[in-house]
């Protein structure tokens, strides 16, 4: 039976009040969509308000100068045609797939914490026993979903996100609204990291997660695996 999974990008194109573009982490899509798309696996991709995806500009150079999987991703009109018309993630029951993943980007900072579709996804996924899966701040997603106990799915699982200590790196500690690797501390999660912009991703039960965008390889890899396992 073919794997489904639901991928939830991020609607949002500024940070906060600041004017400066973000959006979705274009290397941060492409490696696990196509990591699991070249596997046989059905990715439908969705986002909080629906419609175009914005892609962060500082995730993309002129074509021809990117890392190859950037280059398919660009030059992919199929993928770009559902990146620019994406449904709403409150359209989906997120037990209905094997995983809800999230990739990253800045952008995710400021919508998938407080949509309502988003979180349900995750909750309905979660109490199913489907894989939750994110890279970087795609863990945005999970801060705001809880267990049918009213805990927050993190609790007591070892959790990773991009860190406080890469947040302040790129000097914006002070632009987004939460520090992911705090939050994910504060609501319980047991966070383990590894260095700045260093490959690093974990599992622990149905969680998935990953570090930064140099790890988006590894939370692919770890999620087939367990969907094998399945």
């Amino acid at each position: 039976m073919t794997s489904r999974i639901l991928m939830i990008v991020t609607s949002n194109a500024r940070m906060g009040d600041t004017g400066q573009p973000t959006g979705l982490w274009a290397e941060e899509l492409a490696v696990p969509y196509y990591a699991l798309a070249d596997a046989g696996v059905e990715v439908t991709l969705a986002s909080p308000a629906g419609g175009p995806a914005p892609i962060d500009p500082g995730s993309v150079k002129p074509v021809g100068q990117n890392d190859p999987v950037v280059e398919r991703f660009l030059a992919d009109t199929l993928l770009q045609a559902r990146i620019a018309a994406t449904p709403k993630a409150s359209e989906f029951d997120g037990a209905a797939f094997d995983a809800v993943f999230f990739p990253g980007g800045h952008g995710t900072m400021w919508d998938l914490p407080v949509d309502a579709g988003v979180t349900r996804a995750v909750e309905r996924a979660f109490a199913a026993r489907k894989l939750i899966a994110s890279v970087c701040h795609g863990a945005a997603g999970l801060v705001t979903a809880r267990r049918p106990d009213g805990h927050s799915i993190v609790k007591d699982l070892r959790v990773n996100s991009f860190t406080d200590a890469e947040e302040t790196a790129v000097g914006l500690e002070k632009v987004v609204p939460f520090l992911l690797e705090t939050r994910l501390r504060e609501l319980g999660g047991r966070f383990e990291g590894t260095g700045n912009w260093q490959p690093f991703a974990l599992r622990d039960g149905q969680l998935i997660t990953g570090q930064n965008p140099q790890s988006s390889h590894l939370v692919a890899q770890s999620l087939l695996a367990a969907l094998a396992a399945r």
